[in-house]
């Protein structure tokens, strides 16, 4: 291929291939990176998401049972600390006594505890439920606010929940969520060096191309759940093996 039909040829893959433009309200509040992140990182990272799609096809369906803004954002935040599974058999009762932010806003705290003590942490959770259905009566109307600015002041609402919480209840990709699974897989890929969840988000949101932003969360919590787990990752059968300069080296 002569230089010149290369470049033609790349002109026209960047011109219809090129990356979703990130709009420019969620770009202007994503977090800022801190890591550098150049060229080959997010090529590399373009791949990651690449081969993660392929080992977990289809549609991202979270593993936590909502039926509405406000069952997700209590859901989510009970989930700190936890498992999905364990606030599953929690939240039934929870939205029986509790459905909606009115009623949840006026709950008795030692009752609130009594129900959600299995999930561990309990009394803080209690309190951050409490302070989050109040807020949302008395700021917003009742209605779960469907933006990451207003999600944030909600007590115990960070960017983690509140980027699930606009995905699944809102349908807009506002950032990464970052959990211990991403946490873990991006630091041992050095796509972060980052030291919290938010920095990290930032290093990621450079990282990847903004169409595989809403995947990234889904497909690494199943790969550190079933491949790239906390000890002893199984780096004999990881996809991205080749890809990680961590790979191998935590076994030993």
């Amino acid at each position: 291929m002569t230089a010149s039909s290369l470049f033609l040829l790349t002109t026209w893959v960047l011109k219809h291939t090129g990356p979703v433009t990130i709009p420019a309200d969620i770009a202007a509040s994503a977090p800022r990176a801190v890591t550098p992140i150049g060229a080959a990182t997010r090529a590399r990272a373009t791949e990651v998401s690449r081969l993660l799609h392929a080992q977990y096809p289809g549609n991202p369906t979270p593993s936590l049972r909502f039926a509405d803004p406000y069952q997700c954002v209590v859901a989510i935040a009970l989930s700190a600390q936890t498992t999905d599974n364990n606030v599953n058999r929690v939240t039934p009762t929870l939205f029986a006594r509790w459905p909606d932010v009115a009623a949840l806003a006026t709950a008795n705290q030692a009752e609130l505890e009594a129900v959600i003590h299995p999930l561990g942490f309990f009394h803080v959770k209690a309190q951050n439920l409490l302070g989050l259905a109040r807020r949302v009566r008395d700021v917003y109307g009742g209605q779960i606010p469907d933006t990451m600015d207003a999600l944030t002041t909600l007590p115990g609402v960070a960017r983690k929940t509140a980027n699930l919480v606009m995905l699944e209840s809102f349908g807009r990709v506002c950032g990464i969520a970052v959990d211990t699974h991403v946490f873990r897989i991006s630091h041992r890929l050095r796509l972060s060096r980052a030291k919290t969840p938010a920095q990290t988000e930032g290093d990621l949101c450079k990282a990847f191309p903004y169409e595989a932003w809403a995947r990234v969360n889904f497909e690494m919590i199943n790969h550190g759940r079933q491949v790239c787990i906390a000890r002893r990752p199984k780096c004999s059968v990881c996809v991205l093996a080749d890809l990680c300069p961590s790979a191998g080296k935590e076994n030993k």
